[in-house]
This record gives C-alpha cells, sequence and structure tokens, in this order.
C-alpha cells in the first residue's frame, strides 16, 4: 500500500479528533490562520463529513458499519451493553466503543470493569448523548476566572441548543413532575430544565446530532493549512531542550514511521490514552494518570400516569422524541447530575390486559460525583501493550465510605423521582458497572500551580515542558457529576487561545 504524504513540520501537532481537539483546530484556524496544523487520529474515517456523528447515517446497516469500525485494534463484533445483560453479568461496550482487554481491575479494589474507548475520527464526539449541561458549584473550576465565556464559546462551536425537543408531548409533563420533587429551595440555575444538547433540528424535521465536525466547522475544514491523518498513530512526542519539537507518527496502512516537527504539540487523546502518550514519550509528571474518576451511574424507569393516548400526528420512533431530554442539576446538597429520558425502554409490554402508552415510560439517570483520590490511577509498564503496541492502560480504581454513601443517596433519590414522574417500572433502581459513564477524568488535570497535584497549567500546558498541551476530558480537575464534554472544549478553547497568542 503506497504511503501519504505526511508533512516534515508543522506549527501545531494535534493528536486527536475528538471535540477537544477539533476545537483547538478551531480557534487556531479563526485567530491564527497563518499557522499550519495538522490532526493525527489512530483510527479511520467512518463518516462523512469525517467526524460527524454516526446517528446522522441514514442507513441502519451503515451506521452499524460505522460502529463496529470505530471499535479499536482487538476483535469486533457484536455489543452488549443493556442494564439486563449488565444485571446477567455480561461485560460489554456500547456500539462505537471497545473495552481493555485486562488490566482494568485488580484484587481488592473496585477497578473500572467496563472501561471503553473509541479510536475514529470524532473520537467517542461520533457516539455520544450529546449533553452540554454547565457545571454547577464545587463542579466549577474556582481558580478560572474566564469560565462562564469560555462555557458560552464551547456551546458556540459544539452547536448547543435548549429546544430541539420543544415538540415532544410529554416533554412539559415531566419536567412539571420532577420540578415539584426537586426545585424547592434550589437556585435558578439548579433548577428542573431543558438538557442543553449538542443538537439542531432542520426544516424538516430530522434531527442533526454535533460532532467533532460541527467543532470544526467550515473554516477549519477549508483552511488549507489545516489537514487531518487517520489511521495514524503517534507513538511518541519528540522533546528538544526540555521542550516539545514534535511527533513520531506510525502510518497504520504502511507501516512507515515519520517524525514530524513542531512548535507546539496538544495531546488530545481521551482521559486514558493522552497520560499514555505522556508515559511512552517520557513525560512523567507525579501527578499523571492519578485522581481518575468516573460517575457511578444509576438508573431506573417510570410509567408516566393519567397521560392521555397521543394523536396520529405524534412522533413515531425515539423516546426523546416523546419526552424530550430534562435535567435535573447537580448541586453540593444533592450531589448528583440527573438526565432524564436517555434510556430507550419505551413501548415496553407490562402485560397484555395492561397497553402502553407510546412514550409514557420515562428512563431516568443519575450520575454522582466521585470522593476525588491521588491513588486512583491509570497507570503504565513496560511489560504490557494494547492492541497498538503501546503502553496498555493499568487502573487502580477503589470507591470510598462517601462514594458508598452517595450511591445509595442517588438509589433513594432516583426511586423518588420515578414516584414523582409516575409509576416506577421494576422493583428497585440498578446501579451500572464502574466505567460506564464514559466520563473519566482527571488523569491530566489542570491545577493553578506546579505543587505535583496537576499536570497542566491553566492554560493545559504540561508543567515544565513548554509547547506541550494536553486537552480532553481528563484535564477537568474537580469532581463533577454533569456530563463533562463543554467543560473539556471550554478548557481546549482557553489553551488553542494560548498557543495562537505565542505562535501567530
Amino acid at each position: 500500500m503506497s504511503a501519504r504524504q505526511y508533512p516534515a513540520s508543522v506549527d501545531v501537532a494535534i493528536v486527536g479528533s475528538g471535540p477537544t481537539g477539533a476545537a483547538y483546530a478551531r480557534v487556531l484556524s479563526e485567530r491564527a490562520p497563518g499557522l499550519t496544523l495538522a490532526m493525527f487520529e489512530v483510527g479511520p474515517t467512518v463518516s462523512d463529513p469525517p467526524g460527524a456523528h454516526v446517528k446522522n447515517i441514514a442507513e441502519p446497516a451503515e451506521r452499524t458499519r460505522a460502529q463496529v469500525a470505530s471499535e479499536g485494534p482487538g476483535e469486533r463484533g457484536t455489543k452488549v451493553a443493556s442494564p439486563g445483560a449488565a444485571k446477567a453479568g455480561v461485560r460489554g461496550a456500547r456500539p462505537g466503543t471497545f473495552l481493555l482487554d485486562d488490566g482494568y481491575v485488580f484484587e481488592g479494589e473496585d477497578g473500572l470493569p467496563v472501561a471503553a474507548m473509541s479510536s475514529n475520527v470524532g473520537g467517542m464526539a461520533a457516539h455520544w448523548t450529546g449533553a452540554c449541561p454547565w457545571p454547577n458549584e464545587s463542579e466549577r473550576i474556582g481558580f478560572l476566572p474566564d469560565m462562564d465565556e469560555l462555557l458560552a464559546e464551547a456551546e458556540r462551536l459544539l452547536g448547543v441548543t435548549r429546544d430541539a425537543f420543544d415538540s415532544a408531548p410529554f416533554g412539559e409533563i415531566v419536567r412539571e413532575r420532577l420540578a415539584a420533587a426537586v426545585d424547592d429551595g434550589r437556585t435558578d440555575a439548579t433548577k428542573v430544565q431543558r438538557m442543553p444538547l449538542a443538537v439542531h433540528r432542520r426544516d424538516d424535521g430530522r434531527l442533526v446530532w454535533s460532532g467533532s465536525d460541527v467543532v470544526l466547522g467550515d473554516v477549519t475544514r477549508t483552511n488549507p493549512a489545516f489537514s487531518l491523518f487517520d489511521e495514524s498513530l503517534v507513538t511518541s512526542v519528540v522533546l528538544a531542550d526540555g521542550r516539545a519539537a514534535g511527533v513520531v507518527v506510525r502510518d497504520l496502512r504502511s507501516g512507515e514511521v515519520h517524525e514530524i516537527v513542531a512548535r507546539a504539540v496538544v495531546v488530545a487523546a481521551d482521559a486514558l490514552r493522552t497520560p499514555q502518550l505522556l508515559w511512552a514519550s517520557g513525560v512523567r509528571p507525579p501527578a499523571l494518570g492519578r485522581y481518575l474518576n468516573d460517575q457511578a451511574q444509576v438508573v431506573f424507569a417510570s410509567r408516566l400516569r393519567d397521560v392521555a393516548p397521543l394523536g396520529a400526528d405524534a412522533p413515531a420512533t425515539g423516546l426523546a422524541e416523546y419526552s424530550g431530554v430534562s435535567w435535573v442539576p447537580f448541586t453540593d446538597a444533592v450531589p448528583f447530575h440527573g438526565q432524564i429520558m436517555q434510556l430507550d425502554a419505551s413501548p415496553i409490554a407490562l402485560a397484555e390486559d395492561d397497553p402502553v402508552v407510546p412514550g409514557s415510560i420515562v428512563g431516568l439517570g443519575l450520575f454522582c460525583a466521585k470522593d476525588l483520590q491521588a491513588d486512583d490511577r491509570v497507570e503504565f509498564d513496560d511489560a504490557h501493550v494494547d492492541g497498538y503496541g503501546m503502553p496498555a492502560p493499568r487502573i487502580h480504581y477503589v470507591l470510598t465510605d462517601r462514594d458508598h454513601e452517595v450511591i445509595e443517596r442517588a438509589r433513594a433519590e432516583i426511586t423518588r423521582l420515578a414516584e414523582a414522574i409516575g409509576d416506577p417500572v421494576g422493583d428497585r433502581p440498578f446501579t451500572l458497572p464502574l466505567g460506564s459513564s464514559l466520563h473519566y477524568q482527571g488523569s491530566t488535570r489542570m491545577g493553578a500551580a506546579d505543587d505535583g497535584e496537576s499536570v497542566c497549567d491553566t492554560d493545559g500546558q504540561v508543567w515544565g515542558v513548554p509547547g506541550l498541551f494536553v486537552a480532553g476530558n481528563g484535564v477537568i480537575p474537580t469532581a463533577t457529576a454533569c456530563n463533562p464534554t463543554l467543560t473539556s472544549v471550554a478548557l481546549a478553547v482557553r489553551g488553542a487561545r494560548a498557543i495562537a497568542a505565542s505562535l501567530a
């Protein structure tokens, strides 16, 4: 197979094509269009335009092929990741993702048994739910005074809307019943509301979900100084005189290896593979891989009571089309983030003589903030390698007494919310296996000072290594319960602006 033409040098090399890597490319294209940018993605292009959400692929067989192509270097096949399968002890990944082969749990620890990743242009943003809530109270990063402006800019890049499901016939009913149960004493920002979503509805009524293609935008795609290389594994960051000076890339199509000079390098892989690349490059600050945290997830379902059958013009498919997507924000007093209507549980058969109104089965999910510990970590060694030949992630992870308490509180709260909405379906809520959230954070955390407790500064630049930036959910330093993508894109905006100011 003939080799592609890789550049000998660029101004900025971006490792990873997910939403944060795409945010760097977009902001740099807007603010410093004279800089040459090269983006490297280990996985293939699975959509048109590159980085688009697979839910936008209309043909089911094509969508399935895109998901399978995203499932990494190992064995690919049918995915089983339903709550029922998890209850039965099946360790499965969602379509479009793949699990760690081993090293996900060690004796005496809880581990992250279903920690998963995606390898494709667009990263996990080709497969995500699109939820973009703002962090609240202790979820927020207190040492960033410009956080609100950054979050607003992240909304612009991700194409966030709040009205895509306004026509959902049960949406207001769900929110009214939730609000009656939880809003008392809350601030306006933490009351029940529509979920901010990276999705828009076209004039013909079709939903279009945002992926990295939306973040890149036309300004990046038409930038002659920007190039995207898929199936390109970055094996190390090149260092010279203590600073980032380029990357080593293996073309997975031809096997050829290229060294590309760069003035700045952005590693935006994910919360497991960003620290992997730094470790493989000999960049090993004390906090690398530490403070790893997931969001324990509790799910339940409820049947709406006292709702009339829908008319013939009601939406015919998709739970969200009936009931929208509602948000119960995190607070320090109630340390869970509620994402309502995300479980596709309707219509379901309860009994032959008990017909279910389509759309009346409501899925509820509560995500719990983790008690942060330095010993919760992903680490690497020379003895274990992954399917790409890189140092394999080895995860050490333990739930604290406080974590168990919060999960039990979440189980009680989700039961209360299910009863407020209607009649709970099933005997009790279910706690999903750890890692199910796909919201891993903290492994390359940001800090206000180089005190050994963080990996990068407030611009995302790795302490002590000028020109090397990290991006992604791993940069978030706080214990969050809300979906992290909006926050991580906001932090990427800050880093991209810093590069634009220093290199342009």
